[in-house]
C-alpha cells in the first residue's frame, strides 16, 4: 500500500506528500494537465516547446538551473500526449529552493523575443534529428497519421510539422502559457526525505499568491471506430524492413486497459515470450519483434512491431504475426502462464518504490490519468484477469478491420 497524503490550496493546487525516509533527498515534481492533446491542429507542438520555453527564465528568476546547481540540484522535465511533467532533486535541506524555482515559473515566464527564438530553434533542431535524419524517426508520425482520423492523438509530442513551431508568435506563446500553466491546471507531487508540515507551510507561501486562471480543457473530438484495415507503405534508407501493426484498444482509465497490458507481456514479454519463441528463435522471420502498448490517457494504440530478417516479405512476416494473434483469441492461456505475468509486474510495481523520484513521477501520472489513489488499485486490476478475459479482449482488439499496417520498407 502506497501511503501518501492530498491536500489543495484555495487557488486549486493539488498538493500530494510521499515520505521515504529512506534518502536524504527530496523530489519537487510539477506535473501540468496538458499535452500534445490539448492543442490548437493548426499550431502542434506547443506543448513540447514549453518543456523547453520554462527552462528559459522566469519573472523573477533570470537563470533557473544556476540557483539550483547551487543548491545541489539536478532537474529535467518530458512531455506526453497528455502531460508535462518537471521534476528536480536536491538535498533536504535545501527543499525550498524547489519551491520558489517552480512557483515562479508558475507564476509567468520571461517572456522574450530572444528566449522564443533559441528555444524555437532548438525544439526544430530536435524535430530534424528525431524526425527526419533518424532511423525509423518518423515512424509514430506515420503510424498516428494512419491510425487517428479526428483524435488528437493523430500528431506526434513534437508536433506535426516544423512551420507550426517556427510561425510561432510571442503573443501565440503567451496565451498559451495563461491558458493552461496554472494552479488549477496542475500537481505538485513531493516525494523523499520530506516533513509533510513544512511542505504544506512551503506550498503556501511560494504557490498559494498564484492566482488561479479558471482552466477550460479543450473538448476534445472522440475516435470514431475503425471500420476497415487501413495499410500504407513507405520506403526509407534503413539497415532492416519492419512492419508495425496498430489496434485501437482501451483508455487508460478502464479495465480493458489492464488486459491489453498483460496480453502485450504475454506476447513479447522477455526471452520466454510467443513471439520471441516461435517468431524469432524458431521460425527466424524477424530479427526484432515487440507488442506494447502506448499507454495514452485516452483510446490509445496496441502495436506489434518488428524488424524482418533477410529475404523474408512483408506478407509473410504478416501472416505469421496474425497466427499468433489469432492463437490468442481461441485457446485460453494457461495458469501458468497468466501467472507469471501478474508476478512481473507486481514485482515491477514493488521495485518502482524503493526510488523516490520514480513515486513522485507515477503519482504525478496517476493523478494526471484521473486522481493518484489509483496507484494503489492498479495490481488488483491486473490480478482480477481471467484468461476468458485475454481472449475475448484478443478477440475484440485484432480484427483486420481494426488494424492499420505499416510497411516499412528498407530501400535497396
Amino acid at each position: 500500500m502506497i501511503e501518501f497524503s492530498r491536500h489543495q490550496l484555495p487557488n486549486g493546487l493539488q498538493i500530494l506528500v510521499y515520505p521515504d525516509y529512506s534518502t536524504p533527498m527530496v523530489a519537487v515534481d510539477v506535473c501540468y494537465h496538458v499535452g500534445s492533446k490539448d492543442e490548437d491542429p493548426e499550431r502542434t507542438g506547443f506543448a513540447h516547446l514549453f518543456e523547453h520555453l520554462m527552462f528559459g527564465g522566469s519573472k523573477n528568476i533570470p537563470e533557473y538551473d544556476i540557483p539550483l546547481q547551487q543548491a545541489g540540484g539536478e532537474n529535467n522535465a518530458y512531455t506526453t500526449n497528455d502531460m508535462t511533467n518537471y521534476y528536480l532533486t536536491l538535498p533536504k535541506a535545501n527543499i525550498e529552493t524547489g519551491f520558489w524555482l517552480e512557483s515562479d515559473r508558475m507564476l509567468e515566464l520571461a517572456f522574450s523575443e530572444e528566449s522564443l527564438n533559441v528555444q524555437r530553434n532548438v525544439v526544430i533542431e530536435e524535430f530534424k534529428q528525431r524526425n527526419l535524419n533518424q532511423p525509423y524517426g518518423d515512424v509514430w508520425e506515420l503510424i498516428r497519421d494512419l491510425a487517428y482520423r479526428v483524435h488528437p492523438y493523430r500528431w506526434p509530442t513534437i508536433g506535426k510539422e516544423i512551420s507550426h513551431i517556427a510561425g510561432a508568435s510571442l503573443d501565440d506563446v503567451k496565451s498559451f502559457f495563461y491558458r493552461f500553466y496554472a494552479p488549477d491546471n496542475a500537481a505538485l507531487v513531493l516525494s523523499g526525505n520530506v516533513d509533510v508540515d513544512k511542505c504544506l507551510r512551503l506550498a503556501e507561501k511560494w504557490f498559494g499568491p498564484i492566482p488561479a486562471r479558471k482552466v477550460k480543457k479543450p473538448l476534445l473530438p472522440a475516435e470514431p471506430e475503425q471500420t476497415v484495415f487501413r495499410e500504407k507503405t513507405v520506403e526509407r534508407q534503413v539497415p532492416d524492413t519492419a512492419i508495425y501493426l496498430a489496434f485501437h484498444m482501451d483508455d487508460r482509465r478502464s479495465r480493458g486497459y489492464y488486459v491489453c497490458d498483460l496480453i502485450s507481456d504475454i506476447l513479447s514479454g522477455g526471452d520466454s515470450s510467443r513471439l520471441y519463441q516461435k517468431l524469432i528463435k524458431e521460425e527466424r522471420l524477424f530479427i526484432e519483434l515487440d507488442a506494447y502498448v502506448s499507454g495514452d490517457h485516452d483510446q490509445g494504440l496496441f502495436l506489434v512491431a518488428g524488424k524482418l530478417s533477410a529475404n523474408v516479405s512483408v506478407e509473410q512476416a504478416k501472416q505469421a504475426i496474425w497466427k499468433e494473434l489469432d492463437r490468442l483469441k481461441g485457446e485460453p492461456v494457461s495458469v501458468a502462464e497468466l501467472e507469471k505475468m501478474k508476478n512481473k509486474l507486481e514485482t515491477d510495481h514493488v521495485l518502482a518504490q524503493m526510488n523516490y523520484l520514480n513515486m513522485a513521477q507515477e503519482l504525478a501520472t496517476w493523478e494526471n490519468i484521473e486522481k493518484a489513489e489509483l496507484i494503489n488499485e492498479q495490481i488488483e486490476f491486473y490480478h482480477a484477469v481471467s484468461a476468458a478475459d485475454i481472449c475475448e479482449t484478443a478477440r475484440r482488439l485484432f480484427r483486420a478491420e481494426n488494424c492499420s499496417q505499416l510497411n516499412y520498407l528498407a530501400k535497396k
